[in-house]
């Protein structure tokens, strides 16, 4: 028996959570992946899997053994990228994760100027809003916000956007203008959840850095609700200028506080610790930092 090819399939049917959604992920039959799992399990003298009619889930020497084969192939491939940094031109099968907000605006129009330079490459983008285990999930890179908690990932800095404080003028011809950050005490205050500090928005001055806790009429864990609610003049949002920038360009918000500096907003691309690169995700972070740059948005 093909032990490799028996372990990569034992990964990929343990990661798809079934025989079905491994063999498509391998772009094999699933009597093929049964054949390679039976053959495995006799070879190991050992069940990996608890099979009914409906589940398919792991016994306990299977998610042991999922582990170490993780590890395995994942040094094979290192040891294949050592060998094809060789080779200047990318080329397989890269996959992208990113927020739906910049997956959609700026990664997927880059990944597409991408594809136009390197003709033996393609890419699967997935839209979400976080990223969970790279390895598990097949991920390449993955596009994300703020600090790394997790050590055995590698953060690169891409770019940076502003931070924005805007409004609807509708908005402010009721309300007035906030002049300082204070005023926004009593001004109706969008929250989004997933920039922290949560409910409170953060401004330099001559005075230094001042905090300031911020309410309003609605609250989300993502910029697009908050952004379409300040649109219709129900308050005001802190965003990233690339959030906000076509709003801005056609009247629909009006900046404001712009004199009070705010952290911007840095992105970063993730991406498994592993000693050689491949040549497709080398070119890929190259390729994206410098298209970032030449965006309005990410210059600060």
């Amino acid at each position: 028996m093909d032990k490799l090819t028996g372990m990569q399939v034992f990964v990929s049917v343990a990661r798809a959570g079934s025989f079905v959604g491994g063999a498509r992920e391998l772009g094999i039959s699933r009597a093929m992946a049964t054949k390679h799992i039976g053959q495995l399990e006799s070879y190991l003298g050992a069940r990996l899997f608890n099979r009914t009619t409906r589940s398919l889930s792991l016994t306990d020497v299977g998610g042991a053994y999922l582990q170490r084969c993780r590890i395995v192939l994942a040094e094979i491939e290192e040891m294949e990228g050592a060998v094809t940094q060789l080779h200047t031109e990318p080329r397989g099968k890269l996959k992208v994760s990113a927020p739906s907000v910049i997956g959609s605006l700026y990664v997927a129009p880059a990944i597409s100027e991408f594809l136009v330079l390197h003709k033996d490459l393609s890419v699967n983008l997935i839209l979400q809003s976080t990223f969970g285990d790279l390895v598990d999930e097949g991920i390449d890179i993955a596009i994300t916000f703020g600090s790394l908690e997790d050590t055995s990932l590698i953060a690169k800095k891409m770019a940076s956007s502003p931070l924005l404080v805007c409004g609807a003028p509708a908005y402010f011809d009721t309300q007035g203008l906030p002049l300082v950050p204070e005023d926004l005490e009593r001004h109706s205050c969008l929250v989004n959840w997933a920039i922290p500090p949560r409910e409170k928005w953060l401004f330099k001055g001559l005075e230094g850095m001042k905090q300031i806790t911020v309410s309003g009429r609605m609250q989300a864990n993502a910029a697009d609700p908050i952004r379409i609610a300040a649109k219709k003049g129900l308050g005001l949002v802190m965003l990233p200028e690339y959030i906000v920038a076509r709003d801005i360009e056609k009247g629909h918000l009006r900046v404001v506080l712009d004199d009070y500096a705010i952290e911007p907003m840095h992105i970063h691309a993730v991406y498994p610790h592993r000693k050689y690169l491949s040549a497709k995700v080398r070119a890929f972070l190259e390729f994206l930092e410098e298209w970032l740059k030449t965006r309005s948005a990410f210059n600060e």
